[in-house]
């Protein structure tokens, strides 16, 4: 193994160098501070590696993603989310017979506890589905304990089967309509777009286009390495808390608009404009603007510094899911084509590669699809549920896997004495 050597006044350490298997190259630092007494300072941790993982490969600079190896473009053309979901966590493609038990285990599990549905009494209308979803994936914690890793492995399956129908009561919860129970007979995104749209006065037929566009979205959701909510999951189970919990802490950590909320963020800012008057000549010239406040969402990628490749998709997978459902004229639409134009082409987009993203076009997708703002996130955290189990799972399983505790470095004050109440 090879090794850096860092010297700092007296002192020489040494660090050994960890080289993933395709040619990342890592100082393991994890010794340095009982070597040597000092820590590193990483804010955002944008240049600390927090594990070794095999689920999910990025390239941002070449602008690569693959899940257990395979190119997220032929995955998106050729897969099933159940495959996918089945690819992350148990970590090879299942043969027709493995795909088929895991799809009937999924089917047998859509169902909630039928006490779990007065929760949803207790929410006003007006909750974002999000608060609904996170605190209803926690509750789960109680009706299913993990006693042994059979329980564990059948809790993973319970998780995947019912997050779809606590996201589409949540929403029903917010339209004030009852609630749609779920079908054996349909796929698991057939499934969800039933319980979402269905209602008992008439009866309702899944668009083959609908389900065909979500199963994309999820897949392309599936897993993004180790950002903040996939972190987040990673160091709440640190603490060996249950499946549930941690995953309840991932989809807090996905509502803010910095991370999936930025899908939502992109259609109120295209209404912004819209209620501007159009102009979008306008907000391109603030978003050049130091001086402005103004921030284009949907556009450059903290990973990607080369094109979003799950935004490449999504843009050919955008121009055919709206001209299916014949939408042409929507104001909003018009208004996101020109701001597209402007990234693709304007010299100043260009050069800091501040190309649409994935955000950019699956909040246009979504809409196409009626699937109201406020359920952007939620539709986020169903794609990512599986790469979000796979990585709780394989942290969990790994020998090496320590409680997560980050250092500081202080800049408070230094010791003083305490002043009694009578005397400040």
């Amino acid at each position: 193994m090879s090794k850096a050597n860092l010297t700092f006044e007296d002192k020489k350490i040494e660090l050994p160098v960890v080289v993933g298997s395709e040619g990342e190259e890592a100082f393991d630092i994890s010794r340095l501070r009982s070597d040597s007494g000092i820590i590193t300072l990483d804010p955002g941790y944008a240049n600390t590696g927090s594990c070794t993982s095999d689920i999910t490969f990025i390239d941002g600079e070449k602008g690569i993603l693959r899940y257990r190896g395979y190119p997220i473009e032929q995955i998106a053309a050729q897969a099933e989310f159940t495959e996918v979901c089945y690819l992350l966590i148990f970590g090879h493609l299942p043969t027709r017979e493995e795909l088929a038990a895991f799809r009937q285990r999924l089917t047998s599990h859509t169902l909630l506890h039928e006490d779990m549905k007065k929760f949803f009494e207790g929410y006003p209308p007006t909750a974002h589905p999000m608060a609904i979803l996170s605190s209803m994936v926690s509750s789960l914690s109680a009706y299913y304990v993990e006693s042994d890793e059979e329980a564990i492995d059948l809790n993973i399956i319970r998780l995947i089967a019912k997050t779809p129908t606590i996201a589409a009561f949540s929403f029903k919860k917010t339209v004030g309509q009852p609630f749609i129970y779920p079908q054996n007979d349909l796929s698991y995104c057939g499934n969800f777009l039933h319980m979402m749209f269905a209602v008992p006065a008439e009866p309702y037929s899944v668009p083959p286009v609908l389900e065909r566009a979500l199963n994309m979205l999820l897949i392309l959701h599936a897993d993004h390495e180790q950002n903040c909510s996939t972190s987040t999951v990673r160091m709440v189970g640190s603490s060996q808390a249950n499946l549930f919990a941690s995953i309840g802490a991932g989809i807090n950590a996905l509502w803010g608009p910095l991370h999936g909320g930025a899908n939502q963020r992109v259609i109120e800012m295209l209404q912004q404009i819209r209620q501007d008057g159009g102009d979008v000549a306008k907000y391109v010239r603030l978003a050049k603007d130091k001086d402005s406040s103004f921030r284009l969402m949907g556009f450059g990628h903290r990973v990607y510094k080369n094109f979003d490749p799950r935004a490449k998709i999504l843009k050919q997978s955008a121009d055919e899911v709206l001209a299916e459902l014949g939408i042409e004229h929507d104001p909003l639409l018009d208004i996101a084509r020109q701001l597209e134009q402007v990234a693709l082409e304007d010299e100043y987009f260009v050069e800091r590669r501040l190309y649409p993203n994935v955000d950019f076009y699956s909040g246009i997708i979504y809409r196409a699809m009626r699937i109201p703002t406020q359920m952007f996130t939620v539709m986020f955290a169903l794609g990512r549920l599986p790469g979000w189990i796979a990585q709780w799972k394989e942290m969990r399983d790994d020998p090496h896997s320590r409680i997560n505790r980050p250092r500081q470095v202080y800049t408070g004050e230094g010791e003083r004495d305490f002043v009694p109440l009578a005397d400040r």
